[in-house]
């Protein structure tokens, strides 16, 4: 008999008493909605995650926009994103190489979540392709509050599953060597997000 049998064996074994019966499991947190106002909680765990919020109305988002930006010089702008952008850069599907010599990206997004502070693109109009969000060292994204929806399971009940999708949480950030937080390894270092309430 080999050990692996040897394990196995006492595994069933162990198992041949064992009560069976199935446990209901609870899933309220599939419908559960967090108390209180889910455009505040979102606004609090964004900055939790240290990303940077500005909260305009539709008609200031040029110049909050343009206050995001800051000195950058070189924005991408993917197609279908409604607002003028000083130093526009059009898509015409860059090397990741040619995205990384860029200032700065902006995009729309498809929704937000409250309850983790999270954006999510599916790369609609307006949001560009997955690259984009990822290669540039600031990512400025403009969010209205209709589009912050409770918790995950909502987001994922309204996202199409047919679409790539890009959950961000926070700049890139990893605590991998000595718990030392480092921003900016893997993605944008700097994560700015512009909510417009009506």
């Amino acid at each position: 008999m080999s050990a692996r049998e040897e394990i196995l064996g006492r595994v069933r074994s162990a198992l041949a008493s064992a009560d069976r019966t199935e446990s209901p499991v609870p899933r309220d947190y599939r419908t559960a909605v967090p108390p209180g106002d889910i455009v505040a909680l979102f606004a609090e765990r964004l900055v939790d995650y240290r990303a940077e919020l500005t909260r305009c109305t539709p008609d200031s988002v040029p110049a909050a926009l343009a206050a995001a930006l800051g000195p950058a010089s070189a924005v991408l702008v993917p197609d279908g994103f409604p607002w003028q952008v000083p130093g526009a850069v059009a898509d015409t599907g860059q090397t990741p190489v040619e995205l990384d010599r860029l200032d700065a990206v902006v995009t729309l997004a498809a929704l937000a979540i409250a309850t983790t502070g999270t954006i999510v693109l599916d790369h609609g109009p307006g949001q560009g392709r997955r690259a984009v969000s990822l290669v540039p060292d600031l990512h400025v994204c403009v969010l209205r509050t209709d589009q912050i929806v409770p918790g995950v399971p909502q987001a994922v009940a309204a996202l199409s599953p047919d679409r790539p999708q890009t959950w961000i949480s926070g700049p890139s950030a990893t605590s991998d060597i000595e718990l030392d937080r480092v921003e900016g390894v893997h993605g944008p270092r700097t994560l700015h997000v512009l909510l417009v309430s009506p």
